[in-house]
């Protein structure tokens, strides 16, 4: 099947779909004509932030920065802020809003990763730095988690990830050993750090050692998590952890 025949018809089927089963965007309630996108329809896609990869960020941990900078230059952006942090740089598909806010939270509930930000991640993950990255690692919930919810989600985040750009994925090496609980929301940045000292730990290192890692994970907020991860990782020899997510507070 040719690749203009595909497209039409995935455009005639999605217009199907959207007539026989329609869907109310999580974020307007409008109706989402397309399956591609998700939870949310294409003007609020649109409306959410989504970074293009030209933004000047602190070249570690993403956070925007005030100013521009010729692309020469961006990798000396730094926040001052992220600097004893293991990992060795992180980005996001773009801000913790609209479409990506609602795809994060109905991923919660529902192990299925939408086209559209499975496309925004394989586009993330191949800009510099990520795009050195060999193996797709997730963050762990921990068994008593899992069990709970039934799936990880930032291992659908890998496996889709995966799919796309052919990456290894290793959901099995990074363990989480510890249970944090749920209620993190109202910490600081100390109180969650603490809270995920030590917490994870790799059962296979042999598949760690020399590796340039991925960590992907749902939410960038403090980093306390992902560079308690990328310390465990570096502890087994990984080469780099760099860390996706698919969204960042502001």
């Amino acid at each position: 099947m040719s690749l203009p025949f595909k497209h039409t018809a995935s455009v005639l089927y999605d217009a199907a779909l959207a007539l026989v089963y329609p869907q109310a965007c999580a974020v307007c309630h409008a109706s989402v004509e397309s399956r591609a996108d998700g939870v949310a329809c294409a003007s609020c896609w649109r409306r959410t932030r989504i970074y293009a990869g030209d933004e000047t960020v602190c070249w570690k941990c993403g956070m925007e920065a005030a100013g521009v900078v010729w692309k020469e230059q961006r990798m000396d952006v730094r926040c001052g802020r992220c600097d004893e942090e293991a990992f060795t740089a992180a980005r996001a598909c773009g801000v913790y809003e609209g479409a990506l806010r609602a795809s994060i939270l109905a991923l919660k509930r529902e192990p299925h990763v939408a086209a559209r930000l499975t496309h925004l991640l394989a586009q993330t993950q191949q800009r510099e730095p990520l795009h050195t990255a060999q193996l797709i690692v997730p963050v762990p919930l921990h068994l008593e988690r899992a069990r709970e919810r039934g799936f990880n989600q930032a291992a659908e985040l890998g496996r889709a990830l995966a799919s796309r750009t052919g990456l290894e994925l290793d959901e099995w090496s990074l363990v989480r050993t510890t249970h944090t609980g749920r209620r993190r929301a109202g910490m600081d940045a100390r109180s969650r750090r603490e809270s995920v000292a030590g917490a994870f730990a790799v059962t296979r290192p042999r598949m760690i050692e020399g590796a340039r890692v991925l960590l992907i994970d749902d939410v960038f907020t403090t980093g306390a998590t992902v560079s308690a991860c990328a310390l465990a990782l570096k502890a087994s020899g990984a080469q780099e952890v760099f860390v996706l997510t698919a969204a960042r507070p502001v």
